[in-house]
């Protein structure tokens, strides 16, 4: 192993460990009846309803439209994650679950961490300008692929049988869906060239720092509850998805279909090679769909990446 990814490999375990220390907090929390049996499902309402939010426009806001204008990098890293999340939902589909339950799955095996984990790791692995390609893919991630989840969430959860009703309250739940309409208010912002300063700028750092550690914790909390892992086997298909098949796919795409530069190929394959982000549980605590699978898989994911993750470096270094 080359020794530049040797010298990242505590760096990186360094990244992660904070995450497993804050599910910690949350799994002693519950086991030691710290805080009450709701504690996980309003910790994470926190989540969805303030700090996410919050998260998700700051990042809108301060990302120029010309910023975006990559449209090959956002084709390997939408494709990549895009045919995993959709193979993923169908094989779910095919197997009788509902499609709320179905579209949190595919979450499961397609939503990297790239905004607590792809960052600073990438900012160790390749330096200051593979930032870019990063906060594209946590955009496209944290945004696009979230959102496509929810609108399939809010179809599978109506029961109206006339197609015009069903999509009318739909909309009308999109339209009040924080996790919508926050990034698209910031894109707004972005576009109409208006900028975030003074106290409105610490106001939303302070919340949407909160985002990220809230919703470990309330994984933890929900970890401890449920006593530990469960559905070990559908877990570990998911978690073989994500940390195998979608960093495949977008090395293939990367480069041999689109020929990407190498430094931002390289940075779409390490991003797509991430653990499972906090995404899914979020939503499925929100929705109250039943979580266990995605706890499992989030928790899984992450303490096996620390393997796969470091030979992924391994290759592209």
């Amino acid at each position: 192993m080359p020794p530049l990814v040797l010298s990242l490999f505590t760096p990186l375990l360094t990244i992660i460990l904070p995450i497993f220390g804050l599910i910690f907090a949350g799994f002693a929390a519950a086991r030691l009846r710290k805080l009450g049996p709701s504690a996980s499902s309003e910790l994470n309402r926190f989540v969805v309803y303030l700090a996410l939010p919050a998260l998700l426009f700051d990042i809108m806001a301060k990302t120029p439209w010309s910023m975006l204008d990559q449209p090959a990098f956002i084709a390997v890293f939408g494709i990549g994650s895009g045919v995993v999340f959709a193979a993923t939902v169908f094989v779910r589909l095919r197997q009788s679950r509902h499609l709320a339950d179905a579209s949190i799955d595919g979450l499961n095996a397609a939503y990297p961490n790239t905004g607590f984990i792809g960052l600073p790791l990438c900012l160790l692995a390749f330096g200051q300008p593979s930032l870019a390609p990063a906060v594209i893919a946590t955009i496209m991630t944290v945004c696009v692929l979230f959102a496509v989840a929810i609108v399939m969430i809010e179809l599978g959860l109506q029961n109206e049988r006339h197609i015009g009703a069903t999509f009318g309250r739909v909309a009308k739940s999109l339209a009040t869906n924080p996790l919508l309409v926050a990034p698209l208010a910031g894109a707004l912002w972005s576009g109409a060239g208006m900028h975030v300063s003074g106290g409105a700028e610490t106001f939303l750092k302070l919340l949407g720092g909160a985002a990220s550690p809230g919703a470990l914790v309330a994984l933890g909390l929900f970890l401890g509850e449920k006593a530990g892992v469960r559905n070990g086997k559908t877990a570990s298909a998911l978690v073989a998805l994500k940390l195998v098949a979608q960093p495949l796919l977008t090395w293939w795409l990367a480069f041999h279909v689109f020929a990407l530069p190498p430094l931002w190929a390289k940075t779409a394959v390490i991003l797509s090679a991430l653990p499972t982000g906090t995404g899914p549980f979020m939503l499925a605590e929100f929705y109250r769909r039943e979580a266990a699978v995605t706890s499992s898989a989030i928790l899984i994911s992450t303490l096996i990446s620390l393997v796969t993750v470091t030979l992924c470096l391994a290759v592209m270094l």
